[in-house]
Formats: structure tokens, C-alpha cells, sequence
């Protein structure tokens, strides 16, 4: 597909396009719980490819954001730690589930347009 956004979200960047899901972590602050079917809009974006036209941001574009909504809270795969003491022999276990949350994209805009209606 040739229309594309990257966003920073999470404390990571992603490449997103309209109709697909994904899941990212600290979507929400703290003190506010995401519901399914919510709509979000992500205004740090990074870079915005439609066509053959590529529009970056220093750091982020002032005109342009990712709209879409919250599908569910969902959990990543099981990270499994262990802590070895190496004299005593001792050996510890323990791991834990990071929470994610999963969005899809419903449009991207740009200098007040919608670039997926194209």
C-alpha cells in the first residue's frame, strides 16, 4: 500500500495503515482506562507517505494525525526471568505479562484532509 503514516506511540515507532490493528503499550495515561470501541486520535506523527509524496516532521508534522479506535486490552507473551546465585546455588524464577492495547487505524489526515478517500 502506498499510504502510510509512522507515529510515535508507546515509546516506539510504528508504520501504520487504515484497516489494520495494533497493539502498543501506555497508550492511555495512568489515570484514564481505554474502553472498547473508544476513538483515539494520535497527533505524533512522524512521517506521512501518500502517492509518491513523502512529508516529514521535525520532530513531528503540525497538521497531521492517526485516527482510529481501541479494539481491546489484550496481554504480550509471558517474559521469563531467572536470577541464578552462582556459589549458593540458588535459582529463582519468575516472570510477568506486559499489558498491551490493541487499536485499529480508521483514517489518516494531513493539512485537514483525509488521504484515505483517494
Amino acid at each position: 500500500m502506498n499510504k502510510y503514516a509512522i507515529i510515535d506511540v508507546g515509546g516506539k515507532q510504528l508504520r501504520v495503515e487504515q484497516g489494520r490493528f495494533y497493539d502498543v503499550r501506555h497508550l492511555a495515561p495512568v489515570q484514564h482506562t481505554l474502553t472498547p470501541n473508544e476513538k483515539i486520535s494520535i497527533n505524533r506523527v512522524l512521517l506521512i507517505r501518500h502517492g509518491s509524496s513523502v512529508n516529514l516532521g521535525y520532530p513531528w508534522l503540525d497538521d497531521a494525525a492517526v485516527k482510529g479506535r481501541i479494539l481491546h486490552g489484550c496481554f504480550e507473551k509471558k517474559l521469563v526471568i531467572q536470577r541464578i546465585q552462582s556459589k549458593t546455588k540458588n535459582r529463582r524464577t519468575f516472570g510477568y505479562r506486559e499489558k498491551m492495547t490493541r487499536f485499529v487505524v480508521d483514517s489518516i489526515h494531513f493539512a485537514g484532509e483525509n488521504l484515505n478517500r483517494s
